[in-house]
């Protein structure tokens, strides 16, 4: 266990240095050109709009809504004409012609708004991507910049880890990061992997076990050889992974999207025909043009576009209001499609902080809860183990006062012992404590076999059959303990056994609600997707209701089993929060962050991000999803009923062109309107009603 003090007094030999964070890489908002250009048109629209609503002259608003034609217009009409060049017709030449023909029948700050919205979109669009290939490059930052390699005589020369080969020897002193992927040589430690698998606690390492390149390692020395390239070191493959699933999964689109090249070009060939055709059997040129333009206007799309964004955008904006951060309309159309949901289960569905939840003292021992685990906690006190400090959190949570403790001395993946009130009081793995020795020598060396067991370590649950009574009932007590997914610590005092603290992640309090509140929107059982040991993941998994575990996973095992379910039919969600999430949450349907205590990269690959870890709202902004995609479908009839009957008029009839603006527009009013409903406080509720109440 780490010896680094609580307090920041100096540091005792051998104890774990604190790295610098890496430094963030983050692309400015403004040195996107799309972002820039977004933001002129803002501007300029901003600048026209109250000085045509004050009566000033034209050319004052004029020259700047033009302006702002240009500046958020240009890059959309580039890209819609090079469609159209390899003769496809897209929704940029189409809102570009629809501004154009708004601002000629004199409706020019209607087209300028469209400008801008459009402009802003596709600036936010490109703002989401560069930030997820931030946070990839970012995660090569978990790597060292140096690596200490060994030559044959003994010496040591520092390398970058990308000059290690395969076979080269490590030394990672305590504090550092693993510099590659590799094996144990000698040394005994305890390693952070959480960055890889998600194991909330730091994971034993001795001769024979394999580390990974950029996780930190403990108080102890390791001598590892290398097994991996650079290049294919568990981390670089993450990096890929998380870059072929962004590239290559598929090209997601609004509903109407999907009509929008069939009703495009249908609409320009019905305009050409009602000019056309009446002109061709002798009508006047002024009417048939007045006739094609009324039918332009009746028959374009707005109040289609209109019927798809309104909801998805209030959608977004409540969804928002409630901590969950939704990252396009395309993703929150995605959300309610979902019909299968993968979940992490350290930092999503626990709180992925360990916590004391078993205090057992035992028969003979002369000692009460209270005061088992005040010794406990004052001897672990000054260590900052993720361990000790569950122990140290439970004895403050029950107000106990801890007495100060003396010759405090820890070793890697035995424990530490200390003198509290006069008493030697040993706390670390039971398989070491109860293998021959209840102390530490002064050195800070463990006696006993010549390998170390962490916390939780499999080994901790080795039978124990000749021991004196004491250690009998305390191997008993372990197996117990373990059994049932705790992570056993055992309390030695003055040389004997004195009792065993359960400590185990604790669950969020609305997880298992969560799970039913899921299962029963998509009809199917989540999946526990975890890198965690088996014996805990099938014991928290019992506990909410899953009956699908899979632990033990790497990242790749995760896009595997992720893939698995997709390649049957199915859109998976995918819920998470760590960097071997990452990989994951970018090849499912949609990905879900946790975002108090998510990774950089994980938020950024997510499609949305929860960002008060409140894990009732995953459901619920679901539930949200599917109203939005109700409320689409009801604006479109409206729409389709309004264009219709306008359309059906100009054609059979005349149809006075202020008479189509006005049932053109009112059509468009209206459907905005009724999406717009999604921004009441009562959406929410109503949506929350299938997910569980987080208080």
């Amino acid at each position: 266990m780490p010896s680094v003090l609580a307090d920041r007094r100096p540091l005792p030999t051998g104890a774990a240095r604190a790295e610098p964070a890496a430094p963030r890489r983050r692309t400015r908002v403004l040195a996107l050109p799309e972002a820039r250009w977004a933001a002129a048109a803002t501007v300029l629209f901003l600048l026209a709009l109250p000085l045509q609503l004050t009566g000033a002259p034209g050319w004052a608003w004029g020259v700047p809504y033009a302006l702002a034609y240009a500046a958020g217009g240009w890059e959309p009409a580039r890209a819609g004409l090079r469609a159209l060049a390899d003769r496809t017709l897209d929704v940029d030449l189409l809102m570009i012609v629809a501004a154009l023909g708004a601002a000629a029948v004199g409706q020019v700050m209607d087209g300028a708004l469209l400008i801008v919205i459009f402009a802003t979109s596709g600036a936010l669009e490109a703002l989401a991507t560069a930030r997820t290939a931030d946070s990839v490059r970012g995660l090569l930052d978990l790597a060292p910049a140096t690596a200490t390699r060994l030559r044959a005589d003994g010496t040591e020369e520092t390398v970058a880890p990308a000059d290690l080969t395969v076979g080269d020897t490590v030394l990672v002193r305590p504090g550092e990061r693993i510099g590659a992927d590799g094996r144990v040589l000698d040394g005994t430690s305890e390693v952070d992997q959480a960055t890889i698998t998600g194991e909330p606690l730091p994971v034993a390492k001795e001769p024979g076990d394999e580390v990974y390149a950029g996780t930190l390692n403990g108080t102890g020395a390791l001598r590892v050889r290398v097994g991996r390239d650079a290049a294919d070191s568990v981390i670089a493959r993450i990096v890929r992974m998380v870059e072929e699933a962004s590239g290559t999964k598929a090209p997601t689109q609004l509903f109407i999207e999907k009509v929008e090249q069939r009703y495009s070009l249908g609409m320009v060939a019905a305009t050409l025909a009602v000019f056309a055709v009446p002109l061709a059997f002798g009508a006047a040129l002024t009417g048939s043009l007045l006739r094609a333009m009324t039918f332009m206007i009746v028959a374009s799309p707005c109040a289609v576009v209109l019927a798809t964004m309104p909801p998805l955008l209030s959608a977004i904006a409540n969804a928002g209001r409630h901590g969950v951060l939704v990252k396009s309309a395309v993703v929150m159309e995605r959300l309610g499609q979902v019909d299968a949901v993968a979940l992490d289960k350290t930092g999503t569905l626990t709180e992925g902080t360990p916590r004391v939840t078993d205090v057992v003292p035992l028969p003979g021992a002369g000692l009460g809860e209270r005061e088992l685990l005040t010794l406990a906690a004052a001897a672990e006190h000054p260590s900052e183990h993720p361990l000790a400090r569950a122990v140290v959190d439970a004895a403050r949570a029950r107000d106990l006062a801890l007495p100060t403790a003396h010759g405090f001395r820890s070793a890697p993946g035995v424990g530490v012992t200390a003198t509290v009130q006069d008493r030697t009081v040993a706390v670390g793995a039971p398989a070491r404590l109860l293998n021959g020795t209840s102390e530490t020598p002064d050195d800070g060396t463990p006696t006993g076999p010549s390998h170390a067991v962490g916390y939780g370590s499999p080994a901790a649950a080795s039978p124990v059959t000749t021991r004196q009574a004491p250690d009998r009932a305390a191997a008993s007590l372990v197996a117990r303990l373990e059994t049932d997914g705790r992570t056993a610590v055992l309390v030695v005092v003055d040389g004997v056994p004195a009792g065993v603290l359960g400590v185990a992640d604790r669950l969020r309090p609305d997880a298992a609600a969560t799970v039913a509140a899921l299962t029963a929107l998509t009809g199917s059982r989540p999946t526990l997707l975890t890198g965690d040991n088996a014996r805990a993941a099938a014991r928290l998994a019992g506990e909410v209701g899953i009956p699908d575990v899979r632990a033990g996973l790497l990242p790749e095992d995760k896009v595997a089993a992720v893939r698995e379910r997709q390649d049957a039919g199915r859109r998976v969600l995918v819920v998470g929060d760590g960097v071997n999430d990452a990989p994951a949450l970018a090849a499912a349907h949609t990905g879900v962050a946790m975002g108090r205590a998510g990774s950089d990269l994980a938020l950024e690959t997510a499609d949305a991000v929860i960002v008060r870890d409140e894990l009732a709202a995953v459901p619920a902004v679901v539930a949200l999803s599917r109203r939005a995609r109700r409320l689409v479908v009801q604006n479109l009839v409206i729409a389709a009923v309004f264009i219709s009957g306008l359309v059906v008029w100009d054609l059979a009839g005349t149809l006075p062109l202020p008479l189509g603006v006005l049932g053109h527009e009112g059509s468009t009013v209206l459907v905005g309107l009724n999406g717009l409903r999604l921004l009441r406080e009562a959406a929410w509720s109503e949506a929350a009603r299938t997910a569980p109440d987080p208080t």
